[in-house]
C-alpha cells in the first residue's frame, strides 16, 4: 500500500505530466467546493424580510463581504508567512468553521443570521492564498492557476444552480439550502485537499525561471510596498472596480436577470452563462505556458486586463443601443469582466516576482490587492444600499458597465507604462539593500 510519501516520490520522479494533472485538477475541485459554503445562499432571495429597512439578503451579503474584506487584511500576513507543512490541516480547519456558520445561519433567526454569515466570510477568505501556494513558483503555473480560475467562473453559477434545484425539486427550505449545499461538497473537499497535498514542491528548474518562492515577513512587505507603489496605485483601482462588478454579479445575478428578462429562468441559465466563459478563459490563459519570458508574458497579463474592460465597455454600448440582446450581453460582460480579473489571480503577481526578482511570494501580492478590493465592494453596497435614490441591483450593474470600463482601460495603460518604464531603466533597477531587495534582472 502506498504512503503519502511514497506517492508524492513517485509524482516527482515521475513524468510531468502527472504532477500537473493532479496537482491543477485537485485545485480546481478545492475551489469549486469552497463555493458550495460561499455561495449557495446567492440562490436564495429572502423575500418579505427587511431589517431597519434593509432586505435580508443585503444584510447577509454584506455581511459576509465584510467578514471576507477583513480576511484579506489577515491574510497579507497569514499566507505571506504560511510554512507549506501548515497548509492542509488550515484549508480543512478554515472550511469546518464555514460550514458550521452556515447550520448557525438556519437555526438562528433573522436577522442575528448576519453574525452568521460574517463568521463564513472569514476564513473562506484565506481558502485561495493556501490553494495558490501549492502552484506558484512553477514553470507551469499559468497552466495550473488557469485551471484553478476557472473554478470561480464555473463555480458561481454552478453552486447557485445547485442551490436552485435544491429548493425547486428537493423541496429544501431557503433557509437551511445553504447548509446543505456545503453538506454536498464537504467530503469531496476532504479527499481532494489531501491529493493537493501529495504535490512535490518546486524543482530547481522551476525556481531557476520563477524565483524561488519565500516568506515574506514584515520588513519584506514594506520594501516591496515602497518600491513599486505607484503601479501597484493603478492596479489596486482598477481591482477594486474588478472586485466590486464581480461581487454584485456573483450575489445578485438572480435580481439582474429579473431586470433584464422578465419571468421564470431556467435553474441551470447561471452554468449555461459562466461554463462556456471559464472554457474560454482557460484556453486563453493556458496558453501563456509557451511565454518563457517574464518581461513579455507580464507585458500580456496588461493586455488581457485591457482588452477584457475594452468588451466590456463595447457591449455596454451596443445594449444601450439595442443592438444585441441581454443574452448576449451577460455572456460578453461575464467573458470581459474575467479576462481583466483572472491575471491578477493567475499571473500578474507570479511574473512580477520573477520578472523583478523579488524575494517573496505571490500570496501577499493577491492579498493587498483583496483587502483593498473588497474593501471598495463593502463600501459600493452600503453606499447603494442607503442612497436617497433607489435603483434595482440589476440596473446598477448594467448602467455601471460602461463607467468602469473607461477607469479601467486609463488604469491599466498607466499601470503599463510604470512597469516598462521601471524595467528598461537600468538605474530603476539597481540593487537593493536590506529587507524587500529588488535584485538586478
Amino acid at each position: 500500500m502506498l504512503t503519502a510519501n511514497r506517492l508524492r516520490a513517485k509524482l516527482e520522479s515521475g513524468p510531468p505530466v502527472f504532477m500537473i494533472l493532479l496537482c491543477s485538477i485537485s485545485a480546481f475541485s478545492i475551489y469549486v467546493c469552497t463555493y458550495g459554503f460561499r455561495k449557495g445562499f446567492a440562490a436564495a432571495t429572502f423575500s418579505g424580510q427587511s431589517f431597519w429597512g434593509v432586505d435580508y439578503k443585503i444584510l447577509l451579503v454584506t455581511a459576509q463581504i465584510i467578514g471576507y474584506a477583513l480576511s484579506k487584511f489577515i491574510g497579507i500576513r497569514f499566507i505571506a508567512e504560511i510554512k507549506p507543512g501548515q497548509r492542509m490541516s488550515r484549508i480543512v480547519l478554515l472550511i469546518a468553521i464555514a460550514w458550521a456558520s452556515l447550520l448557525a445561519l438556519a437555526i438562528i433567526p433573522a436577522p442575528w443570521g448576519m453574525l452568521c454569515m460574517f463568521v463564513n466570510g472569514i476564513p473562506l477568505g484565506l481558502i485561495w492564498g493556501l490553494v495558490y501556494s501549492y502552484l506558484e513558483g512553477r514553470r507551469n503555473t499559468e497552466l495550473m492557476g488557469a485551471i484553478l480560475c476557472t473554478s470561480f467562473i464555473f463555480s458561481a453559477g454552478f453552486v447557485k444552480s445547485i442551490g436552485q434545484m435544491l429548493m425547486n425539486v428537493f423541496h429544501v427550505p431557503e433557509i437551511w439550502m445553504p447548509f446543505t449545499v456545503g453538506a454536498l461538497f464537504f467530503i469531496p473537499l476532504l479527499l481532494f485537499t489531501w491529493l493537493l497535498d501529495l504535490t512535490p514542491p518546486p524543482n530547481d528548474t522551476d525556481k531557476q525561471h520563477k524565483m524561488e518562492r519565500l516568506p515574506m515577513f514584515a520588513d519584506e512587505r514594506k520594501g516591496f510596498l515602497q518600491k513599486f507603489w505607484p503601479g501597484l496605485l493603478f492596479n489596486v483601482c482598477l481591482y477594486v472596480t474588478l472586485t466590486v462588478m464581480r461581487d454584485i454579479r456573483d450575489y445578485f445575478e438572480v435580481e439582474i436577470w429579473k431586470s433584464l428578462v422578465p419571468g421564470k429562468l431556467p435553474s441551470f441559465v447561471y452554468t449555461q452563462i459562466d461554463a462556456p466563459v471559464s472554457i474560454g478563459i482557460l484556453i486563453l490563459m493556458s496558453l501563456l505556458i509557451y511565454v518563457r519570458s517574464n518581461y513579455r508574458a507580464f507585458q500580456l497579463a496588461h493586455v488581457s486586463v485591457l482588452t477584457g474592460f475594452v468588451i466590456i465597455g463595447t457591449t455596454s454600448l451596443l445594449y444601450y443601443g439595442h443592438l444585441i440582446s441581454p443574452y448576449v450581453l451577460m455572456y460578453a460582460v461575464a467573458f470581459g469582466l474575467y479576462l481583466s480579473y483572472v491575471p491578477y489571480s493567475l499571473m500578474f503577481f507570479d511574473r512580477l516576482i520573477a520578472l523583478f526578482k523579488i524575494k517573496g511570494n505571490a500570496g501577499f501580492l493577491i492579498y493587498f490587492a483583496d483587502s483593498i478590493g473588497y474593501t471598495g465592494s463593502v463600501l459600493v453596497m452600503l453606499v447603494k444600499q442607503f442612497a436617497p435614490e433607489k435603483i434595482s441591483w440589476g440596473n446598477f450593474f448594467i448602467n455601471s458597465l460602461a463607467v468602469i470600463s473607461v477607469v479601467g482601460i486609463i488604469c491599466i495603460t498607466l499601470s503599463f507604462r510604470y512597469f516598462r518604464s521601471l524595467y528598461r531603466t537600468p538605474r530603476k533597477m539597481q540593487r537593493y539593500n536590506g529587507a524587500g531587495s529588488v535584485l538586478q534582472s
